[in-house]
């Protein structure tokens, strides 16, 4: 039994002993790396302001090797994640065809973006180069991709709406000067009986992997509406007569069957239209019937269709 109580304490004395172990190796690390060290480290490099009628194809560096004076704790924290420095390349200088930011002046825009207790001591690169090219920005229609189909008494009324209907591309010159529009991803709708609002991606060609999209999807939308027939009897109109010459057509109304919204329908005039037949075209051909024109029709009508397209006549003499 007394062993057995010595043996326990022996173990507990080991346990208390491991716990102290552990705090003191704790504080000690603490204190280390809450001292400055002299040492390297490496910063992910974030090119800004980059000037508008130019891209950067690529650069000489994206990361660079810096040396440090910083806590112990700064060391620490970049040995798990690097830490990112931005580099104005808005005033490169430039000689022949190469573009460039020297030593001393990519030094200090880093040195600004350090903490207080970090001291930049130097870095390992003596120049940052970078290549260049030229762009330019263009203006182009969306073309969208859309099949609709409508179901039995319906129609789209007012067209489609694409909202932006344009985008600003941006990218070398030789990817998009022969650019005129650029197509949208194809949208399939069936049996519409209401509106209706879709995004839709714009297609990207692999040969524009420079080209910058201001937009990189559209809306697509449209109003859906029931629609019906009307039809209306209209006096027809001869133009271009002779004072001397009376024209009697036969008949002397035609119909015009008219295709539109219910509302549309509901609010059709007679004077909103118009079937007119010219006089000129006897003398010019000497037909023996005249052609018939729907001159004027409501805008806002689906179609309109005249029911003759040529009428007979009798012509007199004043």
């Amino acid at each position: 039994m007394i062993e057995k109580i010595k043996k326990g304490l022996k173990e507990k004395e080991v346990k208390v002993f491991l716990v102290f172990l552990f705090f003191s190796t704790l504080v000690w690390f603490v204190n280390k790396l809450s001292n400055n060290f002299n040492g390297a480290a490496v910063f992910d490099l974030n090119y800004t302001n980059i000037p508008e009628n130019l891209m950067l194809v690529n650069a000489s560096h994206d990361q660079l090797g810096v040396k440090l004076d910083a806590l112990g704790f700064h060391f620490l924290r970049m040995s798990v994640s690097n830490k990112k420095v931005q580099i104005d390349i808005s005033k490169t200088d430039k000689k022949g065809n190469e573009f460039y930011i020297s030593k001393i002046d990519f030094e200090k825009q880093i040195e600004r973006q350090l903490p207080n207790s970090m001291k930049l001591e130097g870095v390992m690169t003596d120049t940052l180069f970078f290549n260049f090219q030229e762009v330019i920005i263009k203006k182009v229609p969306v073309e969208p991709d859309v099949r609709i189909n409508l179901a039995q008494n319906y129609l789209l009324d007012g067209g489609l709406l694409i909202e932006p209907d344009s985008i600003t591309i941006k990218g070398p010159k030789n990817q998009i000067d022969t650019i005129d529009y650029v197509k949208s991803s194809k949208i399939d709708l069936t049996k519409l009986t209401s509106d209706f609002s879709e995004m839709t991606s714009i297609i990207k060609s692999e040969a524009l992997s420079k080209t910058i999209f201001s937009n990189e999807s559209v809306i697509v939308s449209g109003k859906v509406s029931k629609f019906s027939e009307k039809k209306v009897s209209l006096k027809i109109e001869i133009l271009n007569v002779p004072i001397d010459v009376s024209i009697q057509t036969f008949p002397e109304y035609v119909d015009v069957i008219c295709l539109g919204t219910l509302e549309t329908l509901k609010e059709l005039d007679i004077s909103d239209f118009q079937v007119v037949a010219d006089y000129q075209e006897l003398k010019n051909k000497k037909s023996q019937k005249l052609s018939l024109i729907l001159q004027r029709k409501p805008s806002k009508l689906y179609n309109a269709t005249v029911m003759l397209t040529e009428v007979e006549y009798i012509l007199k003499r004043k």
